[in-house]
């Protein structure tokens, strides 16, 4: 399993297809393995890199707090590990938040930059608090998880929506979070980059789903209108949008194997 000590941690990574390096920053508590389905379509197209992040899946678990520069610092020192000075970087969600934070550290490092259902936190808006729904009892939890996912989950919507109650159930129940990823979750609430955005300068693809309850679409809009030319797009779907909506892999996928 390739391994690398990366930014004082072992880092655990993976890489996969050819073509020009892709980035991979998961979501809120997601590792390699989970995501891998999302990544075939990429991997077709790209040289797709992936870790899992401080304090998930096979990557050590340090003692906290961790900080979101923490995060983009890991992902920087990956890039190095692996002679990597340019490449394109898509981040989901809290990965989203460690692609903005990478990008107006290192705004040399990034070629295109992808930001699907994230935040900018700060005047830009957060996020939902992530941590207040792991604070609550099981059943309170996952009652709440489905109209975060999307606003129109509800009882009725997902009767007559067999395909979302699908995507529902197999994501299953929200656990109870481990300890790396609590450390996540206090990490993402402080999240706040409102104010350096405009150090971006590479293409960058805005994303977001109209019924998201996690990363109002607001959210998106807030950051494209920071960054110098960026390119907003809404889909119709919540915080799963990339599957609700089979026509955002393919525009992403456009987006960031168009020339510098």
């Amino acid at each position: 399993m390739p391994t690398v000590r990366a930014n004082g941690i072992d880092l655990y990574y993976e890489r996969m297809g050819r073509g020009p390096t892709l980035l991979w920053l998961n979501g809120s508590g997601a590792t390699v393995e989970q995501i891998a389905p999302m990544l075939r379509p990429y991997s077709e197209r790209f040289d797709v890199v992936i870790h899992d992040q401080r304090g998930l899946g096979r990557t050590e678990v340090p003692p906290g707090p961790y900080s979101m520069a923490d995060y983009a610092a890991d992902a920087l020192a990956l890039l190095d590990h692996l002679e990597l000075e340019q490449p394109l970087v898509l981040g989901i969600s809290f990965g989203g938040m460690v692609a903005q934070e990478l990008a107006v550290t290192a705004p040399d490092r990034v070629a295109r930059l992808a930001l699907l259902c994230t935040s900018p936190g700060g005047k830009g808006g957060s996020s939902y608090p992530l941590h207040e729904l792991a604070a609550l009892p099981p059943e309170e939890r996952n009652r709440r998880h489905p109209t975060l996912l999307d606003t129109r989950f509800d009882d009725a919507w997902l009767a007559s929506h067999p395909n979302d109650q699908l995507m529902i159930d197999f994501m299953g129940a929200r656990p109870e979070p481990t300890e790396g990823a609590r450390l996540q979750l206090e990490a993402r609430r402080h999240h706040d980059v409102w104010d350096r955005l405009d150090r971006i300068t590479c293409p960058t693809f805005v994303a977001s789903g109209r019924y998201d309850g996690i990363a109002a679409p607001e959210n998106g809009k807030a950051i494209a209108s920071r960054i110098p030319g960026a390119e907003l797009r809404l889909y119709d779907g919540g915080h799963m949008f990339m599957i609700q909506d089979r026509s955002t892999t393919p525009a992403i996928i456009d987006f960031l194997a168009e020339e510098t």
